[in-house]
């Protein structure tokens, strides 16, 4: 379950992002995370443990600086003893908001698990502060994290690696570059595991902005793909060999742009609101 939080503030916002958002033009999704963080009185934290590049961390900071946040300090953690260090933890403590980039998704559970940093983003996020993370940091973001697996529509026994993320919510598990990289089969055979946890499928440029109220709304240039088990009548995973198909019988399948909405509590999809004209 997510930490509880120790004031009593409303959580903070999850917000998953699919990578590959626009990051000079457009850049929709990275101005509504420093608005959500407070805008020009945002202080933002940058985590870029996942990517190998040494600029990843610094290139996010100045992306945020030229959106006129209060300040930027990025923690980069590339060993676990890293992840204990007092004055990383004290950056995570004052920020409004925290970001965490792409890259390898397993870098990222193998560095940061069960470390103080991992604990301090599950408690910053229950007492408010809100978290964000882009391909390989959005995958990290819910219980179960999925760390690979084969491209395809088709759900297979052997389809997706699961592995264990960050626990900032277990009513959803993320895939990203959803549509890109053809992971329809892999979100399909991680629901079938356990048709509790909805699939949330994330194009690239495209994020949902996850809320207290159990509601998110999604935003940005592609679509969001959603599996709803709950109606599932029948799955055929106990008994699938590796390698063979799958069969899911009751799913509910959603595509939603921006602007829609979808209710994780009650399991339902609102279509975005018309602009008066």
């Amino acid at each position: 379950m997510p930490s509880p939080g120790v004031t009593p503030s409303p959580r903070g916002f999850i917000v998953p992002v699919g990578g590959a958002e626009k990051k000079r033009h457009d850049r929709i999704i990275l101005e509504r995370f420093a608005r959500l963080a407070g805008g020009e009185e945002a202080r933002l934290a940058v985590i870029p443990t996942a990517s190998e590049l040494d600029d990843t961390g610094d290139r996010y900071a100045r992306i945020f600086s030229q959106l006129h946040v209060e300040s930027v300090e990025v923690l980069p953690i590339t060993t676990r003893q890293e992840a204990f260090r007092d004055d990383y933890l004290a950056v995570l403590e004052d920020a409004t908001g925290i970001f965490v980039t792409g890259g390898n998704q397993l870098r990222l559970s193998t560095i940061l698990g069960g470390t103080p940093v991992a604990q301090m983003l599950r408690r910053r996020n229950a007492d408010g502060a809100h978290v964000g993370g882009t391909s390989a940091g959005a995958a990290i973001i819910p219980e179960h994290m999925i760390a690979g697996g084969p491209s395809g529509a088709t759900p297979r026994a052997d389809g997706v690696i699961l592995a264990p993320g960050l626990g900032l919510t277990n009513r959803l598990v993320i895939d990203q570059h959803f549509r890109q990289r053809d992971r329809l089969g892999r979100l399909l055979t991680a629901v079938s595991f356990n048709p509790f946890a909805i699939g949330i499928g994330l194009d690239e440029d495209t994020a949902i902005f996850y809320g207290p109220d159990d509601v998110f709304e999604v935003v940005g240039s592609g679509a969001v793909t959603v599996v709803d088990p709950t109606h599932l009548d029948y799955s055929s995973m106990d008994s699938a060999r590796p390698g063979e198909p799958v069969s899911l019988i009751g799913l509910r399948l959603h595509v939603l742009a921006h602007g829609a909405r979808y209710d994780v509590a009650n399991r339902e999809a609102r279509a975005p609101e018309r602009a008066v004209v």
